[in-house]
């Protein structure tokens, strides 16, 4: 596949100036293309219309190894002209220059230290980054600037850059959630493939709370007849408040365009006696019923005072968009917006 940085539309708007194909020999990304390019931008606007806690983002990756059948993302593939189903977990776009852009663009006057979020289109620890290894540079550049920052994220890679991350705590504010919606092992390997295990990275959320830094679980999505049952419920939030999590903040699976489609043919494959139930579920559109999100969230919560946590922290992500990128300099005067994260 080429694309041309010329064209009109979004591809043109990604700003992709080159692509280079790396089908891997290694066993780790077998299967995996590595599309390669130079972005022109890399700290990318939240429309204000979103409401999100934070404005800016950061996103080195597109399509994401973690093969989440539910991802929220999956519909930004088809932005590229990539498939949304085994396309999104197969086809990666890598923005080889992400720290050295973002290093420039922080340093530029028009850049007035605003929080970063990233994490929030696809997870920047996925396998992908092993191999290519962008985020040191991009820490090393935040923590340079003393720039305020999040992250979230599946992936246990984290911990290799947490002497960055130490480093960049004294200095400036920095936020970190892990990305844990159940722990029942059988749901975990058929539903998020990619991704390591949930009690590994509860280990990360312990590793963390051990070297200084308060750590938070995103507990999503919960899954409608599959991981909602309150034993489920309380066994997963008992492992969270076990790993030191500083907080617990519940999301019920959303089912967005490209994302619905993809967990629909697997539920079918692997559940088909709930496909019925999903389809009444969510016959309104994306997102469950107001009464059974509000059920899920209460549960949960009050789970999180008994075992001694409390809901997520000022300031620390809970809603992102699923919306093209753009540049920090001209943001687009209205685009899409999606409001929860996975």
């Amino acid at each position: 596949m080429r694309w041309d940085s010329q064209k009109d539309g979004p591809l043109g708007q990604q700003a992709f100036s080159c692509v280079s194909d790396d089908n891997s020999d290694s066993p780790e990304f077998r299967g995996i293309t590595f599309h390669e390019i130079r972005a022109r931008s890399i700290i990318n606007r939240v429309p204000g219309a979103s409401r999100m806690p934070f404005e800016w983002t950061v996103n080195p990756y597109r399509g994401c190894t973690h093969a989440c059948v539910y991802c929220f993302a999956r519909r930004t593939h088809s932005y590229l002209d990539l498939d949304t189903g085994l396309g999104f977990d197969s086809q990666i776009v890598v923005k080889v220059n992400a720290p050295e852009l973002l290093r420039r663009q922080l340093g530029s006057r028009r850049w007035l230290g605003e929080h970063i979020a990233m994490g929030t289109n696809v997870d920047c620890y996925q396998r992908a980054e092993g191999r290519y290894r962008l985020m040191p540079g991009i820490l090393t550049a935040l923590r340079d600037h003393a720039n305020p920052f999040s992250i979230l994220t599946k992936g246990t890679l984290i911990l290799r850059d947490l002497d960055l991350l130490v480093q960049a705590s004294q200095v400036t504010d920095v936020g970190i959630s892990v990305s844990v919606g159940f722990t029942d092992p059988d749901l975990w390997r058929t539903v998020e493939p990619g991704t390591p295990a949930p009690e590994r990275r509860l280990d990360v959320v312990r590793t963390l709370g051990e070297h200084g830094i308060g750590c938070g679980v995103l507990m999503a999505p919960v899954l409608p007849f599959l991981s909602d049952h309150p034993a489920q419920l309380r066994d997963t939030v008992r492992a969270i408040a076990a790993s030191g999590a500083t907080s617990v903040t519940p999301l019920v699976l959303h089912l967005r365009p490209g994302a619905r489609e993809w967990y629909m043919a697997w539920l079918g494959h692997h559940h088909p006696h709930l496909v019925r139930r999903y389809e009444r579920l969510y016959a309104e559109g994306a997102y469950a019923p107001k009464w059974y999100q509000r059920r899920i969230t209460r549960q949960v919560h009050d789970l999180a005072q008994e075992y001694g946590m409390g809901p997520t922290r000022a300031g620390m992500p809970r809603r992102t968009p699923t919306v093209p990128e753009t540049t920090a300099q001209e943001p687009p005067a209205s685009v899409p917006t999606q409001l929860t994260l996975l």
